[in-house]
């Protein structure tokens, strides 16, 4: 899915019950085991292949092809602003500006991130840093471009570290941090990615962010009963994660596992109150009881 409709989709949840029940409705499959799984880990690695980086200047460009007239004047008039402003107050305030105008007017998610990303780093505080490292986190885990993942993942590594900077017992940046490795392909060796999450997890078992992290990775990997052991390890911290029940019952459904599976959408349907989604869900429900 394109970033500049996914992101507008709070929570993931939408996204989830869109692709989930009105995209592809056929149970999933485990696939086969990747060859560079690593022995005991929560998932297995991928190939880490060269090719020349995504730069924002060929993003922006074809951004900018989208505008009108006036909108690219407006925009010309902000970068320049940039350029010219002397105080670095004022270059944050016009990166932000930039960031509104990609995001309210135009509605995409590459150069909105990019100004967030930008005034961040000239804010330098640890709660704007990881506010934008965040949002290219959520929204590079979907990703399917293996490109524009690698270039959120980048922006976000360096964002999550800036923020460790400020404050290195940030335990929530550094899952963030793992998970870009994790998603974004910067390195041939997942475990980059995978220990320091592990390490977390392991010594804060209700860590709902770190083993929603490791669970998605793992069912990324299709390492299925490794994914469900940490999503119910989520929902073991927060009864009412929708999002994590339902990855729950995918895993379980890809084991072969229809009890499991059953009970985290029965789970799931109480907090459900869209008409079209609970007949879905009861869809696949039935066809689970069969």
């Amino acid at each position: 899915m394109n970033k500049q409709q996914l992101f507008w989709v709070s929570g993931g949840i939408l996204l989830l019950f869109g692709l989930y029940f009105f995209g592809n409705n056929i149970p999933p499959q485990a696939p086969p085991t990747p060859p560079t799984a690593q022995a005991g880990g929560d998932h297995a690695g991928h190939n880490h292949e060269d090719h020349p980086p995504l730069e924002f200047d060929s993003l922006l460009a074809k951004a900018k092809q989208r505008l009108t007239p006036n909108q690219l004047e407006r925009v010309l008039q902000l970068e320049n602003a940039v350029v010219r402003g002397d105080v670095k107050a004022q270059q944050i305030k016009v990166y932000q500006q930039l960031a509104s105008f990609w995001k309210d007017s135009i509605r995409l998610f590459e150069p909105y991130a990019h100004y967030l990303a930008e005034a961040a780093k000239l804010e330098n505080s640890e709660k704007s840093l990881t506010f934008a490292a965040r949002l290219f986190l959520e929204n590079l885990i979907p990703e399917q471009d293996h490109l524009l993942a690698e270039w959120m993942a980048g922006h976000a590594k360096v964002l999550f570290e800036k923020a460790l900077v400020l404050n290195p017992s940030n335990d929530s940046a550094k899952i963030g941090l793992g998970a870009c490795y994790i998603f974004g392909n910067l390195s041939s060796n997942p475990m980059e990615g995978i220990l320091p999450l592990r390490e977390i997890a392991d010594k804060q078992p209700s860590n709902a962010y770190a083993n929603m992290m490791l669970g998605l990775g793992g069912k990324r990997s299709g390492q299925w009963d490794k994914a469900a052991e940490r999503f119910e390890k989520v929902l073991a911290a927060e009864p009412r994660n929708i999002e994590a029940m339902f990855h729950a019952a995918e895993c379980y459904e890809a084991m072969g596992d229809k009890k499991s599976a059953i009970k985290w959408y029965q789970t799931a349907k109480k907090q459900i109150q869209v008409p079209q989604v609970l007949d879905e869900l009861n869809k696949r429900i039935q066809e689970l009881s069969k």
